[in-house]
């Protein structure tokens, strides 16, 4: 009995030590097993949003619809969902988890607004001089259930100033006579990207990412309803009209934009007979065609007795912008005869 006893004893350890090497040799393995690598994927800035849903493969544009179901909280403490670092020129991601309800397809903010910036007019970073194509945009869709409306951006829209040169300078939307506080409307549904100040141009102003892929610009106003990432419908007030930043007397400056680069609102609206041109809307190449005039580079012969200030009252160009442009400072004596660039 003692034997057996002393067998099964020995037995038992021997078990034991066998399952303490297997466990560590398991522990061991389990070190040894590395991490699958992670894949980072940033927002693509070429792409083209809203396109593919505007024409069938026959070429015929189909209803159009995108109706937010329920109103996203984009930025909190005014956080860009996706923006363009001003210092470096990086593209700077923070992640967003809301979600909208577009053709009854749930697509992330973060996703369907491939870039999104509160800050810049322009983020885009694409050329319009090297637009080749022609995109057919649906403006409004009287069958979409009354969520794809449009409307004029003051009741009455009497021009003062149109797209195109002005003096030296090109003149990049269309300006139409108000009073100071008259109200000023969103044109089509969409969400508020920018509302900001610039003291030496817009004044106080707006823009728009419309669902139809425009986006608009409200310059000078006085006053502002709306605040950034919040859903606007066609016809709903955004802000009064004013006379703010560099402006001459009251007035609003309206642009439409495709990509960060503006073209003739007189394309899409028709303010003399207070509606649109028509309920579709075809960008080509032609739109863009202005911008060779526009980059031309104009300078100024300085005549006798004239400053650095008299010159930039006269062409509406800020000293510094001047200095810039010149390569000089505020305190280069600027002799007659000399050439100055001005734009």
């Amino acid at each position: 009995m003692i034997k057996i006893a002393k067998l099964l004893i020995v037995l038992v350890l021997f078990f034991c030590f066998q399952l303490t090497q297997a466990q560590q040799n398991k522990n061991k393995d389990f070190f040894n097993i590395k991490a699958p690598a992670i894949e980072y994927t940033s927002p693509n800035p070429d792409d083209v949003l809203f396109e593919e849903d505007l024409v069938d493969s026959s070429g015929t544009s189909e209803k159009y619809e995108m109706l937010p179901v329920k109103e996203p909280n984009l930025l909190e403490d005014q956080e860009d969902t996706v923006f363009f670092d001003d210092a470096d020129g990086e593209l700077s991601v923070v992640e967003v988890n809301e979600e909208v309800n577009m053709d009854s397809v749930w697509v992330t903010i973060a996703q369907y607004y491939a870039i999104w910036d509160s800050r810049t007019i322009n983020p885009y970073k694409i050329d319009g001089a090297d637009f080749k194509d022609t995109i057919t945009f649906v403006l409004y869709d009287s069958t979409a259930g009354g969520h794809h409306h449009w409307s004029m951006p003051m009741t009455y829209n009497k021009i003062n100033s149109r797209f195109g040169m002005r003096k030296y300078r090109w003149h990049y939307g269309t300006d139409l006579d108000l009073t100071i506080g008259d109200p000023i409307k969103a044109v089509f549904d969409g969400i508020v990207r920018i509302v900001q100040y610039d003291g030496r141009g817009y004044g106080r102003y707006i823009v728009i990412r419309h669902y139809n892929g425009l986006e608009t610009l409200y310059g000078h106003l006085s006053a502002t309803n709306v605040t950034v990432g919040q859903l606007v419908k066609a016809g709903e007030e955004i802000a009064k009209g004013g006379n703010t930043g560099r402006s001459t007397g009251p007035h609003l400056h309206f642009e439409v934009r495709y990509e960060g680069n503006a073209f003739n609102a007189e394309a899409v609206f028709d303010f003399p007979n207070n509606t649109l041109q028509s309920k579709k809307f075809q960008l080509t190449p032609y739109h863009f065609a202005y911008l060779k005039e526009a980059r031309k580079v104009y300078y100024h012969v300085v005549k006798k007795g004239e400053s650095l200030g008299s010159i930039s009252r006269k062409y509406r160009v800020s000293i510094s912008s001047l200095c810039k442009l010149n390569r000089i400072t505020t305190k280069t004596v600027i002799r007659a005869g000399r050439k100055l660039r001005i734009r």
